[in-house]
């Protein structure tokens, strides 16, 4: 990395996710923190004295006139995340984005064009990519250890029972955040950094638990992914059990079982080759090794670290705008597919 400039953070947001990324920026020498942002500008202080950051506002269009600021995190309510980000990025400033990316198709389309006009550097927050045991299960397959794909699977177990967020935003009637966008779009995030674009999508959804909620708080996708590899995607905002995102992959020579909150995937293989990757452990039809990883399921340390990197040395964003979009997309298809009982056909256009 060339180290001849350091680059200096603004975050809008004060909350946990937004000190997480703050921590991340803390811990990376090439990096700073100027400013942080929060309409409840006292949260904003208290979060500024305890993470030593120099300046507080309440308004990020302020905040944006900074000329000391080189980047932008994004970390509020999804409803505004398309505002914010085109706004930074007139200011010119290079922008990471939390996940999901925007509400709408049309929302993307106009951070990509804003991003390509401004040429500014945008990043989406798809933090599965990050966390150790996806990045492993993505090697593993990558190197072939499981054959060739034919079913893949993941999941979003997250009780949001008593976390509507502030100012009710999880459930705002006016302009709603549908679970599969909202957290289930790491699931599909996840499937479609593995198994590509899914060309078509059919799904169901009920409310069993979360019923005052305006939002089905259960669903469940089929998709059809490239090379006639099926998935399945389940989302639940109101089951009782520990947050999970437990996954799993199943080629014609073995499986892969892994999440995000464990210290270990699993694998199960009929035989195996010594090649340098796998070489521990006893094999038979009967039995499984586990490899062991580190947890970090919102590792935001390696993604500001990647980011920092992408800008200095000028190289391409992998989870850039068009990847965001992408997800969004064939997450607003589960979402109609659901509501119309029929099956939607992703499009990849923006």
């Amino acid at each position: 990395m060339n180290s001849i400039k350091k680059l200096r953070f603004g975050v809008i947001s004060a909350s946990y996710m937004a000190t997480d990324h703050v921590r991340g920026i803390k811990a990376n020498s090439n990096a700073g923190i100027i400013a942080i942002c929060d309409l409840d500008l006292e949260k904003a202080g208290n979060v500024a004295s305890e993470l030593g950051i120099p300046h507080v506002y309440s308004d990020y269009k302020e905040m944006l006139r900074r000329e000391d600021i080189d980047v932008v995190i994004v970390c509020t309510p999804d409803q505004i995340h398309c505002e914010q980000t085109i706004a930074a990025m007139k200011a010119g400033k290079d922008v990471l984005c939390e996940k999901p990316m925007a509400m709408t198709v049309q929302e993307c389309k106009d951070m990509i064009k804003s991003s390509r006009e401004t040429d500014r550097k945008l990043m989406v927050g798809q933090i599965c990519r990050y966390a150790p045991a996806f990045i492993l299960v993505k090697k593993l397959i990558d190197n072939g250890e499981i054959g060739e794909l034919f079913f893949v699977e993941s999941e979003y177990a997250h009780d949001y029972s008593h976390i509507p967020g502030v100012g009710n935003w999880r459930i705002d009637p006016v302009k709603l955040r549908h679970p599969i966008l909202g957290g289930g779009c790491h699931a599909v995030d996840l499937l479609r950094w593995i198994a590509g674009n899914p060309s078509e999508v059919s799904a169901f959804a009920n409310r069993k638990v979360l019923k005052t909620w305006p939002v089905d708080d259960c669903t469940v996708a089929i998709l059809r992914f490239p090379d006639d590899v099926i998935g399945k995607v389940m989302v639940s905002i109101g089951c009782k059990r520990a947050y999970t995102m437990r996954s799993v992959f199943y080629g014609d020579k073995g499986t892969i079982i892994a999440d995000n909150t464990s210290p270990h995937i699993t694998i199960y293989k009929e035989t195996i080759a010594n090649n340098g990757l796998l070489i521990d452990g006893e094999w038979d039809q009967h039995k499984a090794i586990s490899l062991p990883v580190r947890i970090a399921s919102h590792n935001t340390y390696s993604e500001i670290t990647e980011f920092i990197d992408i800008i200095i040395n000028d190289r391409p964003v992998q989870t850039d705008g068009v990847q965001g979009a992408s997800t969004v997309a064939v997450c607003l298809a589960i979402v109609e597919s659901a509501a119309t009982g029929r099956s939607v056909d992703v499009e990849y256009v923006f």
